[in-house]
């Protein structure tokens, strides 16, 4: 029951992160996703992983978000309306497929790898992060997008780490660690030098 909790929750809050325009908002929510990891890798007695998720995820890789944040416009931190609608529209449409391909792929199949909707949801997740990526014209939220998808990634692995694989998915947190805060630099960069961080804008350059 507890673990179908921390699920829903989990596909709430992609919604959330696909419902606001606003990048501080989607920065908390981020952080709410590296928590909800963190409670599950408890549930499942990985006790040291939780403690590098819930610092990685949950704490460290948000705050480095927020820290950029606060040295950008404020015009830079919401994101056009429009967006927003069609965001959810195609969140919805992942959910639906992802639920339908779980059936597919048939209950003695999945259930044998992952535990009770731990496919749908990560795929959603995955889904989730790939439309903030695909759909959202700002560079802050394209990197939130990022996260949210190797969040997906990681509550798909997440049932396999009783099979060995716990060091790669820690070897994963650290290449997102030092992914996110590379960009987390660039995009600082590009806010001093630049009055508008819509990437929308470099489909006029021009030769």
């Amino acid at each position: 029951m507890f673990l179908n909790i921390c699920l829903y929750l989990l596909v709430l809050s992609n919604f959330l992160l696909l419902g606001t325009a606003r990048v501080v908002q989607m920065t908390k929510y981020t952080a709410l996703q590296g928590f909800l990891l963190a409670i599950l890798l408890f549930h499942f007695g990985h006790t040291v992983l939780t403690v590098a998720v819930l610092l990685i995820k949950g704490l460290v890789l948000p705050g480095l978000l927020w820290r950029t944040l606060k040295k950008m416009p404020s015009e830079a931190l919401i994101c056009p309306h429009r967006l927003v609608a069609i965001d959810v529209i195609a969140g919805m449409a992942g959910l639906a497929f992802a639920i339908w391909l779980d059936g597919r792929l048939g209950s003695d199949l999945t259930h044998n790898l992952f535990p009770e909707l731990f496919l749908p949801l990560g795929l959603t997740t995955l889904f989730c992060g790939l439309i903030l990526i695909i759909g959202r014209v700002k560079a802050i939220t394209q990197v939130i997008g990022y996260l949210a998808a190797e969040n997906g990634i990681f509550l798909l692995g997440m049932p396999l780490m009783t099979q060995g694989t716990t060091w790669f998915e820690l070897a994963l947190l650290l290449d997102v660690f030092v992914a996110v805060f590379v960009m987390g630099i660039a995009i600082n960069r590009i806010s001093d030098s630049f009055a508008s961080m819509d990437v929308d804008h470099f489909r006029s350059l021009r030769d």
